[in-house]
């Protein structure tokens, strides 16, 4: 406890240039803050995301924005550096602190710029939390992939992977183009919560960054955010209509999940198996048993029989997959693109989404 205090006292003096006097008042409440944050995945030293690149002996300038305070402060131009990029690499051992959100460059961010280039504004405080959670790929990047392709299987294509966590991405739904969207098809915009639900901290606790249902119980009538309906339609056409939306996108998310394998047999001639924690995600299914196997998931048997058709259907089949809470953050926009992708994979293969109501 006494070294929760020091660090609690020390967030204080780093961040904020507080009196020592005022570090004493603040004392309790930041012992709580402190104590979230290190059950937090902020703080969780050996995860994968702080220890990637040990063997690399540095974190990769490219991936210090959102893997160490350092790089976030150097990319909020908080070390006194220009604001928007991280030029140097930073030493391994570095956390997501305090002082990556509680600094004087993090309060007045406003506007972030999505990897669509869309830039958007008026965020508030939500917006140092967007700077990371908003992933890697676009629409527009998926596009830029296919340029000059036929729709057959191509040697040039790659796996085009959202990365993880893209919560803002799905949040801002159209305006920032996080999944990839059909040409001709229309797709919602930013999923605009009631104004005391309109933040990432109004219903993330800031500091240990796990969801608070219990506020919403007090409109939707249930803690349990899964079985929250948002839309009277039987959506998924399952024939449940009491089901939450979370069940109706996770019932679509494995409908694309089947067509996107029955595309890859039928029309790649090349059966894949998808492993949502072994990159990159997509591998060859060497017997055929759709299963994903020891020895398959290995890089060098990564999928590697794309069409521009089943590699947009798989990166939205991703974009979803990496947002668990997408159902809360903009359910319409991953309805539209999970109806969408079914739907263009079954011009091919003959599986359409159905009976699904598309928003």
């Amino acid at each position: 406890m006494t070294a929760i205090r020091i660090l609690a006292t020390s967030c204080i003096l780093v961040a904020g240039s507080f009196s020592l006097a005022l570090a004493q008042e603040t004392a309790g409440p930041l012992v709580s803050a402190v104590e979230a944050w290190l059950a937090s995945p902020h703080a969780r030293r050996g995860s994968e995301s702080f220890t990637h690149w040990n063997e690399d002996g540095e974190i990769p300038a490219q991936c210090a924005t959102c893997h160490s305070s350092i790089g976030i402060r150097d990319f909020l131009g908080g070390d006194g550096s220009a604001a928007g990029l991280v030029d140097q690499p930073v030493a391994l051992g570095a956390l997501i602190d305090c002082t990556a959100c509680h600094s004087a460059a993090a309060s007045v961010l406003d506007q972030v710029t999505f990897p669509s280039g869309v830039s958007i504004g008026d965020l508030g405080s939500s917006a140092v939390c967007m700077v990371c959670h908003q992933g890697r790929q676009s629409s527009d990047g998926v596009e830029a992939a296919l340029v000059g392709l036929d729709d057959a299987v191509s040697p040039e294509l790659g796996f085009v992977n959202i990365h993880y966590r893209a919560a803002a991405a799905s949040l801002m739904g159209t305006e920032a183009r996080g999944g990839f969207e059909y040409p001709g098809k229309t797709y919602a915009g930013r999923f605009a919560h009631v104004p005391d639900f309109n933040t990432c901290t109004t219903c993330h606790d800031p500091h240990g960054l796990q969801v608070r249902p219990e506020p919403c119980a007090e409109c939707h009538k249930t803690a349990d955010l899964t079985a929250i309906r948002t839309r009277p339609a039987d959506v998924d056409g399952d024939g449940d209509t009491g089901e939450g939306v979370a069940g109706e996108i996770a019932s679509l998310h494995d409908a694309l999940g089947r067509a996107i394998s029955a595309y890859a047999a039928q029309i790649a001639d090349a059966s894949l198996v998808y492993a949502p924690d072994a990159y990159p995600y997509f591998f060859g299914d060497l017997n055929g048993n759709g299963a994903l196997d020891a020895e398959e998931a290995a890089y060098p048997n990564r999928y590697q029989s794309w069409t521009p058709r089943l590699l947009r259907a798989a990166y939205n089949y991703q974009f979803i997959a990496k947002d668990p809470g997408i159902y809360a953050h903009n359910p319409t926009y991953a309805i539209q693109l999970l109806i969408d992708s079914i739907d263009d994979l079954g011009e091919s293969t003959g599986v359409v989404a159905g009976n699904s109501i598309r928003p």
